[in-house]
C-alpha cells in the first residue's frame, strides 16, 4: 500500500471521527433534533470496506450510518444539512440520521429496523446479476441483526444465487445495552456462514488496512462472479447507543481497554513508526478536516429549513 494510499485511509477515518463528534457536540447543546447514534470508534470498517468499492457500487447501512455515508464518497455538507432537517439535505429533511440516503454514491439508504438493510443489499446484488452490469453490494450490520430473520435468508440467497455481496457485520459485542454473549451462544459470527457453504472471514475491524485487504479480496470474488462472502469485523463504539445514554451497561475496564485500541490514534502511531508520515504531517490532515466539518456546520445553518407544504413533495410519484 503506498504512501498516497495509507494517508488517504487515515484522512477518511478522521472525516468520519470529527463529524460525528461535532454532531455529538450539537447534539448534546440541542441544536439538531432527534436521536443520533455515533460511529465512533468503527471508522475503520466502513473506510477499509469502502475504499475497494466503486462509485456505482451498492451499500446498506443501519441506525449508526453517517461513517458509511461519508466512507462511500457522500458529499459532508449534505450529509450535515440532512440532520439539521434542511432542505439541502440529501433527502430534504425526510431522511434524518436514521433513514438518510444517497443513491447518487450508491448509498441506498441507512435503517432504523434492525437487519433490514441485508436483504435490500442483496436484492441490488441480484439485479446487479440480472443486469451483468458488474456492481457489487455491501450490507452493513451489527451483531444484533445477525439473530434476525432477515439475516438468514438473505444469506440464503446470496450464496444459492452467488449474487455479488458482500456481508460486513460490525460486532461492537452489544445490540443497544444487551451483550451479545448473553443472547448468542455463537462467540464468531463469521461461523454462521458455514451453513450457506458461504466464506466467513474474522478480521480485526480497529485495523483498517486488514479490513481493506479483506474487503478488497471479498469485493474481487463478488465481482468475478464467485458469490458472497461473509466479513465479521471485530471493533467497539466508544460511546453508548445513541447520544445521551448513559453508559450504566458496560464495564469500565472493558470501554477503557478498546478505546486504547483506537483504530484512529493506532494507525496515526503506525504511519509515523513506519515513516510514512511525520506528526506534523498529520496534524495538517487533522486541521483541514476540522475546517471542512466547520464549513459543514456553516452550510447547514445558513440552509433554508423544509417546509410543512413541501412535505407530500418527492414521497408519492405523479
Amino acid at each position: 500500500m503506498d504512501r498516497d494510499t495509507r494517508l488517504h485511509l487515515y484522512r477518511e477515518m478522521l472525516r468520519i471521527r470529527q463529524f460525528e463528534e461535532k454532531v455529538r457536540e450539537l447534539a448534546m447543546a440541542n441544536e439538531l433534533p432527534g436521536f443520533f447514534h455515533l460511529y465512533v470508534g468503527e471508522e475503520a470498517v466502513a473506510v477499509g470496506v469502502c475504499s475497494n468499492l466503486k462509485k456505482e457500487d451498492y451499500i446498506t447501512s443501519t441506525h449508526r450510518g453517517h461513517g458509511h455515508l461519508l466512507a462511500k464518497g457522500a458529499d459532508m455538507n449534505r450529509a450535515m444539512a440532512e440532520l439539521f432537517a434542511r432542505e439541502t439535505g440529501y433527502n430534504k429533511a425526510r431522511g434524518g440520521s436514521m433513514h438518510i440516503a444517497a443513491p447518487e454514491v450508491g448509498m441506498l439508504g441507512a435503517n432504523g429496523i434492525v437487519g433490514a438493510g441485508i436483504p435490500i443489499a442483496t436484492g441490488a446484488a441480484f439485479s446487479s446479476k440480472y443486469q451483468k452490469d458488474g456492481k457489487v453490494a455491501v450490507a452493513f450490520f451489527g451483531d444484533g441483526a445477525t439473530s434476525q430473520g432477515t439475516f438468514h435468508e438473505a444469506l440464503n440467497i446470496g450464496a444459492s444465487f452467488s449474487l455479488p455481496v458482500v456481508y460486513v457485520c460490525e460486532n461492537n459485542l452489544y445490540g443497544v445495552s444487551t451483550r451479545q454473549s448473553k443472547v448468542r451462544k455463537l462467540e464468531d459470527i463469521a461461523e454462521r456462514a458455514k451453513a450457506y457453504d458461504m466464506r466467513g472471514i474474522i478480521v480485526d475491524g480497529n485495523d483498517i488496512e486488514a479490513v481493506c485487504d479483506a474487503a478488497g479480496e471479498a469485493v474481487r470474488l463478488a465481482r468475478n462472479g464467485e458469490g458472497p462472502t461473509l466479513i465479521e469485523c471485530k471493533t467497539y463504539r466508544h460511546y453508548t447507543h445513541f447520544v445521551g445514554e448513559p453508559d450504566n451497561y458496560r464495564p469500565r475496564e472493558e470501554v477503557d481497554t478498546w478505546k486504547k485500541k483506537d483504530p484512529i490514534t493506532g494507525y496515526a502511531q503506525r504511519l509515523i513508526r513506519e515513516e510514512t508520515a511525520v506528526q506534523e504531517e498529520l496534524d495538517e490532515i487533522l486541521r483541514s478536516v476540522n475546517q471542512e466539518v466547520e464549513k459543514a456546520v456553516e452550510f447547514a445553518k445558513n440552509s433554508p429549513k423544509a417546509r410543512p407544504d413541501t412535505v407530500f413533495d418527492d414521497v408519492y410519484a405523479n
